[in-house]
């Protein structure tokens, strides 16, 4: 059996690329690493983000397994401009993963970039287990990949940090939601 870990990093300062963790995101992030203890974690991937790696540092530095960063798992840029409607054109690109505002992807260009990590992932032949750090919009649509009910109302309910397990038995997909 393969498994993936689908993180969204914990509690941030901000939203660009070097935010870092608040005091709180700090104690959430060792959480985690007493969470994923229990778990036999062969590789660890993630965002390049600041606030991404913090997520996942104290848990790699426990176990010594390193960090590897794929710009793949960068939250989804929805457009290079401010825009005051921006929650609004979001929920659009939900309902058309088509969709591509000025300067930004469509929900199904960030989800075909992020689908393929795990789909690189899952071409080894052996039984693995894998963490993949990422942020909330890019988490919603690889959700959404492999569960099409998934939708704006459940990036609206996810949370800092979120976890879930995809599991795969036979080419057989199953998606998880942890409790922490």
């Amino acid at each position: 059996m393969k498994q993936i870990f689908l993180v969204r990093h914990c509690q941030a300062t901000g939203q660009e690329p070097e935010a870092a963790l608040t005091e709180r995101g700090a104690a959430q992030a060792e959480q985690l690493a007493s969470f994923f203890a229990a778990y036999p974690i062969d590789r660890i991937i993630s965002s390049p983000y600041r606030r991404a790696l913090a997520t996942i540092e104290p848990f790699a530095r426990k176990q010594g397994i390193p960090i590897e960063t794929d710009e793949r798992l960068e939250e989804r840029v929805l457009s290079s401009v401010p825009r005051p409607d921006w929650y609004e054109r979001l929920r659009d690109t939900f309902a058309d993963l088509s969709l591509k505002l000025e300067g930004g992807e469509s929900s199904q260009e960030a989800m075909d970039r992020a689908c393929a990590v795990i789909h690189e992932l899952l071409q080894s032949e052996s039984d693995q287990t894998f963490v993949l750090v990422t942020h909330g919009c890019l988490l919603a649509l690889v959700l959404k990949a492999f569960d099409e009910r998934i939708g704006f109302s459940d990036w609206e309910q996810l949370r800092n940090p979120d976890v879930f397990r995809l599991t795969q038995r036979r080419e057989k997909w199953q998606l998880t939601r942890i409790e922490l």
